[in-house]
């Protein structure tokens, strides 16, 4: 894992939030966002792909409410929620476009900075990140973890250990999951044409045994006006940000363009 160059906490909508910032500005190109997973953190999301990404761009890296170094609140984990915590967090920091790379739970909230506020991003990343509840595999939704797309025990415990290294109240991860496990099954908030109103150059990437259902992918490939769709085989939803040798020269391509 790439040591910050700076970490500090922002005062942001209730919140203490815990953020990172990595890497070295560079004439011309703006500053990248990278937006976690749910339940994990900076480090586990991002810890394979962060080292290049921050070899010569500017980073920042928030951990969103209740994950990390950030504490929970009383307030509702929504989508929506989380999208204004990450925009509030770049007014005070005076970046006012960036490109965005969300992961999960974190492309959600990408997207939706993307539909709510299209002039703060320039070039949108959403890796394993759905537009719609049914765009998850049946398996998924009824939490079936026999199936080989959901998240192994040691992958539970790892962060679980995240949790306990780095959060405020170590001992409130069981409560915190159960929230964000309720969190992600609540209904999405956008249309068809939140979609097609989509200014962003935009890659998709999921993994073939990924969460969300390839042709959802496809869907929103065809829906979203300039995005292109990368489906890595072998690979599931825990394993995606990991796999450096084919997510990497993808990235690389993409932002520098």
């Amino acid at each position: 894992m790439t040591v910050p160059t700076s970490s500090d906490y922002a005062k942001v909508n209730g919140l203490e939030m815990y953020y990172e910032v990595h890497g070295v500005h560079h004439e011309g190109r703006r500053p990248l966002v990278l937006l976690h997973g749910g339940v994990t953190t900076i480090g586990l999301s991002f810890a394979a792909v962060l080292p290049a990404l921050a070899a010569d761009r500017h980073i920042v890296a928030p951990e969103l409410q209740g994950h990390g170094h950030t504490a929970d609140t009383d307030r509702d984990l929504t989508v929506p929620n989380l999208a204004s915590d990450v925009v509030a967090l770049l007014d005070q920091l005076g970046i006012g476009q960036a490109d965005f790379l969300g992961y999960s739970l974190g492309g959600l909230t990408a997207l939706e900075i993307a539909v709510k506020h299209p002039e703060r991003v320039g070039r949108l990343v959403l890796a394993a990140a759905q537009y719609s509840q049914d765009g998850v595999h049946d398996e998924v939704r009824a939490a079936d973890f026999d199936s080989p797309r959901l998240p192994s025990q040691a992958d539970f415990q790892e962060m679980a250990d995240a949790y306990a290294a780095c959060a405020p109240y170590p001992g409130h991860f069981e409560a915190f999951l159960a929230k964000v496990s309720a969190s992600a099954h609540a209904p999405l908030p956008w249309t068809i044409d939140d979609l097609r109103g989509v200014r962003a150059p935009t890659l998709l990437v999921v993994g073939d045994t990924d969460f969300v259902r390839v042709e959802h992918a496809a869907a929103m490939q065809r829906l979203i006006p300039r995005a292109r769709l990368a489906v890595l085989p072998a690979t599931t939803h825990m394993t995606l940000m990991r796999r450096t040798s084919l997510l990497l020269p993808l990235l690389s391509e993409f932002l520098v363009e």
